[in-house]
């Protein structure tokens, strides 16, 4: 399924990104180039991110860098 229309980034696509360390939008954008067009793919992106994540038993980024340092 599409995922960005504009830069015709499907979910595989995302999904090939994570396994390969993608775990952050920042990297979707620079490696995929979703949400640099009109955006309205970034809530969708985030979803795609996050399951796909979460299917190889990863925490996402943003947890990580949002914990106190011990």
């Amino acid at each position: 399924m599409y995922i960005c229309v504009c830069k015709a980034v499907t979910d595989k696509a995302i999904r090939q990104l994570v396994a390969d360390g993608a775990c952050s939008m920042r990297e979707l954008k620079q490696c995929l180039g979703v949400g640099s067009q009109c955006g309205k793919c970034t809530s969708a992106a985030q979803e795609q991110l996050n399951r796909s994540l979460s299917e190889q038993m990863r925490i996402p980024c943003q947890v990580l860098e949002q914990r106190p340092a011990a």
